[in-house]
């Protein structure tokens, strides 16, 4: 094939799995195409090729589909009869299921769906996938490859993902929001923007650094900083108040069924 990796929608997330592929791909092996000139103006500035949306389907071996779900249909219809049976079709529209796009597809066809997070543009991100049985274990290999500077890629059953995805998917905007409402205490208490901002953040990647790499609980290490009569106990006291943890596990919540109402 001409390209080994083909793009359909280079937007926010496809732009950002773009930008991570650029990391272990040369720019010559990719193609691309959006409505937005702005977009692949940007793409074609790295080297990528800018084709249509035929071209990149006739043309990849990893065809990366980059639409908002309910523009699936209209895609495949137009391209389907192009796609070459040894593409590798990988969807990263919410809620889609891989008998979706197989059908869309109306042939026997290899196709991994993903789940990846914003976060991924910082290679700190995570992208969970499933794949059918047509996919091979090389193919799976050349694709973890692929996205190996995404930060963790993790296979996960499909039954799973969409819970999944409501907590590392939806995740990043409800810690943004934890991130903005604890630089906005510390900027009532005094503190400059800039610095509470800056300071809210690292405290967050280092909490959840210590998390991962401690061996440690979170209630362990919650408990290790709240010393008895202490400042941080009277903090978690006000966020128990507030029903902090209750607002998260709701939120989560709240993001699975609005993902499975996309199937």
């Amino acid at each position: 094939m001409k390209y080994k990796y083909g793009f359909i929608g280079i937007g926010n997330m496809g732009g950002i799995i773009l930008d991570t592929v650029l990391k272990t791909a040369d720019a010559k092996e990719i193609c691309a195409c959006d409505s937005n000139k702005e977009k692949i103006d940007r793409a074609t500035s790295f080297g990528v090729t800018s084709v249509d949306a035929r071209n990149a389907a006739e043309n990849s071996k990893y065809l990366f589909i980059g639409v908002k779900p309910q523009g699936l249909e209209g895609l495949f219809n137009g391209i389907s009869d192009y796609i070459n049976e040894d593409t590798v079709i990988v969807s990263m529209a919410a809620g889609k299921e891989i008998k979706t796009i197989e059908e869309l597809c109306r042939k026997n066809t290899k196709i991994i769906r993903i789940m990846p997070n914003t976060a991924v543009g910082v290679g700190e991100g995570v992208i969970l996938y499933c794949y059918n049985q047509n996919v091979s274990g090389e193919e799976i290999d050349g694709f973890n490859f692929a996205l190996s500077k995404a930060g963790l890629v993790d296979f996960i059953e499909e039954g799973k993902i969409n819970a999944a995805t409501a907590l590392s998917g939806c995740g990043p905007a409800f810690v943004d929001l934890f991130i903005e409402a604890l630089a906005d205490g510390a900027v009532s208490c005094g503190l400059p923007r800039d610095k509470a901002l800056l300071y809210a953040g690292k405290t967050v990647l280092g909490a959840a650094k210590t998390v991962l790499e401690s061996g440690k609980s979170p209630a362990e290490l919650k408990d290790m900083v709240c010393s008895p009569g202490g400042s941080t106990i009277q903090g978690v006291r006000a966020l128990e108040k507030g029903k902090f943890r209750s607002a998260a596990i709701e939120a989560v919540i709240a993001s699975y069924k609005k993902t499975e109402d996309l199937k």
